[in-house]
């Protein structure tokens, strides 16, 4: 028959503490890049672009049918 064992012989492992403070400069960061990413994705193109030309839209183009935006 088999027996279930257990090891108490290991260590538990710490966990890292992460405050508010040092996590909000990183918080930020990314929600600029997600903001910056949503503008790209889905607002670059005709007379309010940014950036001239269409390769922005282009580049973007399946990721703006994926994610509903519409461009045609």
């Amino acid at each position: 028959m088999a027996h279930a064992t257990t090891h108490s012989g290991t260590p538990a492992v710490a966990l890292p503490v992460i405050s508010a403070a040092e996590l909000l400069p990183w918080a930020v960061f990314g929600g600029l890049l997600l903001v910056l990413m949503v503008y790209f994705v889905g607002a670059e193109q005709g007379a309010t672009s940014l950036i001239q030309g269409r390769e922005v839209h282009e580049f973007v183009h399946d990721a703006r049918h994926l994610l509903g935006f519409p461009c045609h």
